[in-house]
């Protein structure tokens, strides 16, 4: 019998570059054929053939309440039945920036997008206009999307593909974005220092999800923030992932700090396509067509992925006591995973934080069989070691179980 999966990606291949429309998705660092995914319920996955997967990717994290949840799916239903886009101020995008301002004060005002791409990318333009300043700063082995600018020393799926940049951008591009270690602060001090009064903004990931889990650092995000308000910089965190993961706001809010801009994506899109970018009134009114910073885009608070994100919030605010428990079957995975590979003398790191997590073998070829085996018990984690795998509200602890079973039984073969 020919694998349904197979004969579609065969297909894909005529017509899509490598199959895929982004690079991970290629199973390129894991080997052999990707898994063509056709549907999705709560905590599971279906592929073309009928196979069923406990899902740890989440579209990349944006689906926190887990795949074809009933109210969401209602909600874009009845939205739809009125018209899809019509280029204008709608109320479900009213509505939306209204329940973000209330999950996150410091957020005055907000620009709807359509990507967490577009969301840095204009974040960092309206940085630049503000302090009429050019440099930015930002951390090695961290992604803020595909802006040709920000692609210097990503991580992610640049670190998967093991190139330090792209093809087609040129050094002319990068010559304005310094990049430096995560973590050394007195690293950061001296280069602004050295680039003093021009620096327009450093960003950053609170928690890394892009090269591995890279866990918060309270104190270096503390430093970070005395040290481009001294020197008139802003500080913009990328919650492209972190926003409403960690709990119903942003891991600002969580630990007390106040960056000038938020970046903000996947989870308030609610599954669909979406960014935003928000800060203080002062900051925000420098954006066209109150100030002279301009961004536009015919798709920005599309009313149907406006109704997706109002109603995904709506239920997030209602499960936002339950975020720890998420919290705490990720911890029950992290730490079965760690104790089953030292009981089988597997060499291996897991990182966690809140409901992410990532795996890390010592040697690459470990992580491909130990992935395609647990492929093979029906468990559906990034393919790549360099990604960030999560947890969504509809995990129950009997996944956790039968991911631990299914690790068990694949770390006997690697």
């Amino acid at each position: 019998m020919r694998s349904n999966n197979k004969i579609l990606f065969n297909k894909a291949k005529r017509y899509l570059v490598g199959g895929v429309d982004s690079p991970v998705r290629a199973f390129g660092y894991v080997g052999g054929d990707p898994v063509l995914i056709k549907s999705g319920r709560g905590s599971k996955i279906y592929d073309y053939d009928g196979n069923a997967y406990i899902d740890y990717v989440l579209s990349w994290g944006a689906s926190i309440l887990g795949h074809a949840r009933a109210d969401i799916s209602a909600g874009l239903i009845k939205r739809i039945g009125s018209g899809l886009n019509f280029g204008t101020t709608n109320e479900p995008e009213v509505k939306l920036a209204e329940i973000i301002h209330q999950a996150v004060p410091f957020v005055k005002k907000i620009r709807f997008v359509n990507s967490g791409t577009e969301a840095v990318m204009s974040a960092v333009r309206l940085a630049r206009g503000f302090t009429k300043r050019d440099l930015i700063l930002k951390f090695k082995n961290s992604y803020h999307g595909s802006a040709d600018f920000l692609l210097l020393k990503a991580g992610s799926g640049l670190a998967t593909l093991k190139i330090a940049t792209s093809a087609g951008v040129p050094d002319n591009f990068l010559k304005d974005t310094l990049v430096v270690p995560y973590g050394d602060i007195e690293l950061v001090k001296d280069v602004f220092k050295k680039y003093a009064g021009q620096i327009a903004a450093v960003i950053i990931e609170p928690v890394g999800g892009n090269h591995g889990v890279i866990p918060l650092n309270r104190g270096f995000l503390l430093g970070l923030g005395k040290i481009t308000r001294d020197a008139g910089s802003l500080l913009i965190f990328d919650e492209v992932i972190t926003g409403f993961r960690f709990g119903f706001g942003t891991v600002a809010s969580k630990i007390g700090i106040k960056p000038d801009l938020v970046c903000l994506g996947k989870i308030i899109g609610g599954g669909l396509p979406i960014g935003a970018y928000g800060g203080s009134r002062k900051i925000m009114n420098h954006l066209a067509p109150l100030g002279k910073v301009y961004q536009a885009s015919t798709f920005s608070g599309n009313p149907i992925v406006m109704q997706a994100g109002l109603d995904t919030l709506k239920a997030l605010k209602k499960l936002k006591n339950g975020y720890a428990r998420l919290d705490k079957l990720a911890e029950h995975l992290a730490l079965g995973l760690r104790r089953i590979a030292q009981i089988k003398k597997v060499k291996l790191t897991v990182e966690y934080c809140g409901s992410m997590f990532s795996i890390k073998f010592n040697e690459k070829k470990q992580f491909q069989k130990f992935y395609r085996n647990m492929l093979d018990q029906g468990v559906y984690f990034a393919p790549s070691e360099f990604e960030a795998d999560f947890l969504s509200f509809a995990h129950t602890t009997k996944d956790i179980e039968n991911t631990l079973a299914a690790a068990e039984k694949a770390f006997d073969k690697i």
